[in-house]
This record gives C-alpha cells, sequence and structure tokens, in this order.
C-alpha cells in the first residue's frame, strides 16, 4: 500500500461485487434464502505502522475479526493496536496467520525474507507491499523482469499469494470505499495465480468498499507496482480493466 495515501473502509454485510461476479468467479457459496455466505471471518494484519492499522481498522468496519501482529511480543505492540484500531486484538505472527482466514502482509518489503515459509503454508495471503528503493535499500532483485510478488511467492512457497491493496494509499483506503453498485466505485485490481485465492480475496475487497477487479496470475502484479498508470490514480472497474488490459500486451515497435 502507498504509505503517502490511504485507508479503507467497508460496507458490513454487502453483497459480493457485481464486477467480480460477472467475471465468472462466484464470490462466496450460497446460504439459505440465496443469500450468499462469507467465507472470511477473521483478517489477521502483519505490520502496526500506517499501512497495518489502517487495513486492521477499515476491516474492523466491514464486520471482520482482526488480529495484529509484529516481530515483537504482543505486549509491545497491544497499546498502538488498541488506540489505533480498537477492537483488534495484538497477537504473534505465528497466531495471526494460523488463526485467520485471510493474511495481509503490510512490513517493510525488505524484510520479506524473515518471514517463515512454513508458517505461511496453504495460507491465503495478501501481498500489499511496495517496492521503496529509497526506504527498502537497493535490492536487485527486486529489479528484474518478474515482479515483485513473483519474488516473495518463490520465498513463502506453499502460500496462496494474491497483490492488491497495494495501490490504494493507507489514508484513502478508509476514504474512498462505497457501497456495491454506487456509480464510479472505486476499483483495486486483484492478482494470484491461485484462483479460489484470487476470488476469495475480491469478496474481501468488496467488503472493504472496493470493485474487485480480477487481473489475473500473480505476474500482472507488475501492472500494480509505483509507477505504472494503475498505482498512480483511482479508477472505476471499467478504467481498471482497460488498464490492465493495455498492460498486459505485446508491446509494438
Amino acid at each position: 500500500m502507498r504509505e503517502s495515501d490511504a485507508p479503507l473502509t467497508g460496507c458490513t454485510g454487502d453483497p459480493p461485487s457485481s464486477a467480480w461476479v460477472r467475471a465468472g468467479r462466484p464470490v462466496a457459496p450460497a446460504g439459505r434464502e440465496g443469500q450468499r455466505v462469507s467465507r472470511v471471518r477473521t483478517i489477521g494484519v502483519l505490520g502496526a505502522g500506517r499501512v497495518g492499522t489502517a487495513v486492521a481498522r477499515q476491516s474492523l468496519r466491514a464486520g471482520y475479526d482482526v488480529l495484529v501482529a509484529t516481530a515483537a511480543d504482543p505486549s509491545e505492540i497491544s497499546l498502538i493496536v488498541e488506540v489505533m484500531a480498537p477492537g483488534a486484538r495484538a497477537v504473534t505472527a505465528a497466531e495471526a496467520v494460523r488463526g485467520s482466514d485471510v493474511v495481509v502482509l503490510s512490513v517493510p518489503l525488505r524484510r520479506y525474507r524473515t518471514l517463515d515459509p512454513e508458517l505461511f503454508a496453504g495460507r491465503v495471503v495478501v501481498d500489499a507491499m511496495n517496492y521503496w528503493p529509497e526506504t527498502d535499500g537497493h535490492l536487485p532483485v527486486m529489479e528484474g523482469e518478474v515482479s515483485t510478488s513473483e519474488v516473495v511467492q518463490t520465498h513463502l512457497a506453499g502460500a496462496r499469494l494474491v497483490k492488491t491493496l497495494n495501490h490504494i494509499g493507507y489514508h484513502d483506503l478508509e476514504s474512498d470505499h462505497s457501497p456495491a453498485g454506487s456509480p464510479g466505485r472505486r476499483a483495486l485490481a486483484v492478482a494470484g495465480d491461485d484462483e479460489e485465492a484470487r476470488a476469495l480475496v475480491g469478496e474481501v475487497v468488496d467488503r472493504l468498499g472496493y470493485d474487485a477487479v480480477d487481473a489475473g496470475p500473480l505476474a500482472a502484479g507488475r501492472a500494480l507496482e509505483p509507477g505504472t498508470a494503475v498505482f498512480s490514480g483511482r479508477h472505476d472497474a471499467g478504467t481498471l480493466r482497460a488498464l490492465l488490459t493495455l498492460a498486459a500486451a505485446p508491446a509494438r515497435y
């Protein structure tokens, strides 16, 4: 997520976004009387900085239970969590990962190798991180032909990694949300190799207050990174799809 921008606010109980449903990817199983049942109840957030606490607040507003963790002992961040995200619970990183349906990574990207691959195996993980050389330092591995999320996926080989939430500022996340079906509703792209995980995260994005646009495989996450048209503006679903299509088109010389 963009530190210089904004956080999330969702609408508890909103149905899955029509944009994702039209893409032919059901977001949640049908419950009684045709209502959709959320498959996500708890969001884990790794990181208690401006981005992490914004994600936690918006998730709480959307009706999720929220667990927040850092590398520190929970007692060291409990006051921060209590003040910045009232209702969230400070826990260990292991508890946040194991106790959550979806885990959001909001730590500095340079620290991705400190994440334990075994802990994340089989888990749906959202990569909300961005590569900032000014703060992360020079990381050649992040400057190659593959997306930064693909680098993270290589390290967390067993995780079901999904790229999203990185191309909205933490302040905007809380201010730009709107109910499903609202004209001009802001959209966020969702990229990942695991289709089920991608759809599950799309459900979360919708509930946070944004249309979830299916960007396809994790490699498409490159189009969401700093310096791209997707990253640089506020887009509705139609515009976002067009930008993603343009980014995926072969270069012509």
